[in-house]
């Protein structure tokens, strides 16, 4: 953006950067400079980099107001012509310009399609995965300084590595790519995981720039991969610009000393909670150096809706996830997503909720017949609960009442409580808790595979932790999350483990890729004693038949109490790992130990 000064006003922020014609969301552009309330607006085209001087109909004042810090305006414009227009604010005998430009809708933009339940995503913790550019790990804008040493410090994995590895990301089976926040993070220390956010606008110049973003968009759409933003709403840096001159008081929630959030997330549905607790929960800050966002200030919720908007059409996005989504003032946060739903009616967007037991996470979920008729217009829940549900079944043998994978069936037999189950976002694993590897009962890679077996075949949108197709661990779990949090190993390095790892959960889910009936099919289970799960994911056409064999012997496979779905499909199918014919109509089939058997059918 060009900021021309004139005597002594100055302009310092201009947010949105840019906007489009043809948006559903009204434009507000809010203004921060020295002394700006109040100011004259004169909007002019330019040309040849120059003001005319007549005003324009392309860009139109429809109004403006002052914040309650003198150094702020909010503009409401509506943007009629593509142009690029000088904005003069005058006080007194003081003014100054900045040019701000207007740009035509890429057609199609409003209609595009998102990532689904045909879909996989591909979770990376940006600043660990891959450095790409080594050039960038420190730069002079920034205060942290990369240091590999450092465990909890910068590593300078970046927008590059990104793109260096997706061609690896595809060969897992992944289509859709998920990268923790990429936007500056401008604290002192810790600011690798991009949570505490120091300007919505502009990507961290440790990872890239806004345009290296854009192109990286561009290059995985050019492969078949789709890009989701990872946001924060709730919260932002300590760091960030405003902090030292808010335009409210109540722009973030403030107390008298530092309060956390209680985390008591069940406050928003709780019939007997109390409005102390249900307003902590809202309020209270996630850290110190997260300052929490109040969404209930109109201004705030406009600019954060324009945010997501800008980022969606800037960079061709294909979706959103969400950060700790309960945490947010709950009736203006579901008006942030309607906002953005409007504007895009078929983009998805995943929140973290991160909840249990399944009652309040499907309580988040668009959809979800909820007592009190609230709808967060959230398309996509994180499914703790079944993340849950694989991990404890798989940590232990599992030989005792209510153990092993009669966990997974009781979760699932929940199913009823959410507004579309295929739009659940399922793991086992992800940036904020123990690797996957690491939990299992003797990081057995037999068990390994069975949580990607599940993950794959269940209900959902499936997601991979980068790493857990090589079924890697952390370096060292009593230093906490940064130790899980490592680079992905190069191809010259591999072990002969990690290669069959990685050979298993890329034929697991490139099959996937093809499966509608495993996309979209309704579930029917069973449930074994004996340490087994049964299920078929199954259509009209087509089912595919799982079984998986949690215990540490060889069991029988009970095709006799599948009949009243096997009898709607022929008896033989394909186990879609060996490609070896399957016939299900025998009755002594057996499933080895810590197994799991899939066969596609046909009717």
């Amino acid at each position: 953006m060009h900021y021309l000064l004139v005597l002594l006003l100055a302009v310092t922020q201009v947010e949105p950067l840019s906007w489009w014609t043809d948006m559903q969301t009204p434009l507000t552009v809010m203004v921060h400079g020295d002394d700006l309330a109040d100011s004259r607006v004169l909007i002019q085209p330019t040309k040849n980099g120059r003001p005319m001087r007549q005003e324009t109909t392309g860009l139109v004042l429809t109004g403006q107001h002052n914040a309650e810090s003198p150094n702020y305006l909010f503009l409401d414009l509506k943007a009629n012509e593509p142009g690029t227009y000088r904005i003069t604010l005058c006080k007194g005998k003081k003014k100054t310009g900045f040019d701000y430009q207007i740009a035509p809708r890429r057609q199609g933009s409003a209609d595009r399609k998102s990532f689904t339940s045909a879909d996989c995503v591909y979770l990376i913790m940006s600043d660990r995965f891959r450095d790409g550019d080594p050039t960038n790990n420190s730069t002079p804008s920034t205060r942290e300084k990369a240091d590999k040493t450092n465990v909890d410090g910068r590593w300078g994995g970046d927008i590059q590595g990104i793109v260096d590895e997706m061609d690896h990301i595809l060969a897992t089976g992944a289509t859709a790519i998920w990268p923790t926040p990429l936007l500056l993070d401008d604290e002192a220390a810790w600011s690798y995981h991009g949570y505490a956010c120091s300007d919505y606008y502009h990507i961290d110049p440790r990872y890239g720039t806004n345009e290296s973003y854009k192109e990286m968009v561009a290059t995985a759409h050019r492969k078949g991969l789709k890009i989701l933003m990872d946001m924060v709403p709730n919260h932002c840096g300590a760091a960030h610009w405003w902090m030292k001159d808010l335009p409210y008081r109540d722009w973030i929630n403030q107390f008298d000393e530092f309060t956390n959030t209680n985390n008591v997330f069940s406050a928003n549905y709780d019939v007997n909670a109390s409005d102390y607790d249900r307003k902590l929960s809202n309020r209270g800050w996630f850290d110190h150096p997260m300052p929490d966002m109040n969404l209930e200030n109109p201004d705030l919720l406009r600019y954060f809706q324009q945010w997501a908007i800008w980022w969606i059409e800037y960079a061709d996005l294909d979706g959103l996830r969400v950060d700790t989504y309960p945490y947010i003032e709950k009736v203006p946060g579901a008006e942030w997503l309607a906002a953005i739903r409007k504007e895009y009616p078929h983009l998805n967007i995943v929140g973290e909720c991160w909840t249990r037991p399944t009652p309040a996470v499907s309580y988040w979920q668009s959809g979800a017949k909820n007592f009190d008729g609230f709808d967060s217009h959230l398309q996509t829940v994180m499914d703790f609960p079944t993340e849950e549900a694989i991990r404890q079944a798989l940590e232990n043998d599992g030989n005792y009442w209510g153990g092993g994978l009669t966990r997974v069936y009781d979760v699932l037999a929940m199913d009823y409580l959410y507004g579309n189950v295929n739009d659940l976002l399922l793991f086992v694993g992800n940036h904020d808790m123990d690797r996957f590897a690491d939990v299992v009962k003797d990081n057995d890679p037999r068990r390994i595979k069975m949580g990607h077996a599940l993950v794959a075949t269940l209900r959902g949108i499936p997601q991979i932790f980068a790493g857990d197709e090589y079924a890697m661990r952390s370096t060292d779990r009593s230093r906490g999350h940064s130790t899980l949090r490592r680079a992905l190993p190069k191809a010259d390095t591999l072990t002969t483990a990690e290669k069959d790892m990685f050979d298993y959960v890329s034929r697991l889910y490139t099959w996937r890729k093809a499966e509608p009936v495993i996309h979209t099919g309704k579930t029917m289970h069973f449930l074994g004693r004996d340490n087994t799960y049964a299920f078929f994911r199954y259509n009209n056409k087509e089912a595919v038949f799982v079984f998986a064999n949690a215990a540490e012997e060889e069991r029988a496979i009970p095709t006799e109490h599948y009949a009243e779905i096997l009898s709607r499909y022929k008896a033989k199918g394909v186990n879609v790992m060996t490609g070896e014919e399957v016939d299900l109509a025998r009755h002594d089939l057996k499933a080895a130990p810590l197994s799991t058997l899939i066969v596609k059918i046909m009717q």
